[in-house]
């Protein structure tokens, strides 16, 4: 296992999720435990890009609950319907958010958040398994670039659920 991650620090975006995908891809390989796994995805994200919060949501019973993160505390549970995450449960599609104050419903965990990227995650069956949340402290932080890079990690994470 890495113990180390290894990225341009001066890199537009686009290439830094070029670089930081294969070692990702690396470092879960041979490691079963989907937890330790998220765990240090969302380290990894967070260190590569200093964003406010990085973290999952995991479908449990009729929520999305929290999982593995780095940032301030946050929310611990989710309805499907509530927030951008339960917007992007629901609907089965990235969200970007360019300010969450603009966006209905958005449920304010931390309010120093200002713009947010959501990305489903889907098990075998096609079914939502989880969410990708990540959160920025600046506004209009996200764009497609974020969703290509970080929807290559998420289909990392589908090849292990």
């Amino acid at each position: 296992m890495a113990e180390s991650l290894a990225f341009t620090k001066t890199a537009d975006r686009k290439t830094v999720y070029g670089e930081i995908a294969p070692q990702i891809d690396a470092l879960i390989s041979g490691e079963t435990d989907l937890i330790a796994n998220l765990a240090n995805i969302a380290a990894v994200l967070k260190e590569a890009f200093g964003f406010f919060w990085v973290g999952f949501y995991l479908k449990k019973e009729n929520q999305l609950v929290l999982a593995p993160f780095q940032g301030p505390l946050a929310c611990t549970r989710i309805d499907f319907d509530k927030g951008v995450c339960g917007y992007a449960y629901t609907t089965r599609q990235t969200v970007i958010v360019p300010n969450v104050d603009e966006f209905p419903g958005h449920i304010a965990c931390a309010s120093a958040s200002k713009s947010e990227i959501v990305l489903p995650i889907f098990d075998k069956s096609g079914e939502v398994f989880g969410v990708l949340d990540v959160d920025s402290d600046k506004l209009n932080d996200f764009s497609e670039t974020d969703a290509e890079g970080l929807q290559k990690i998420i289909e990392i994470i589908e090849k292990m659920i």
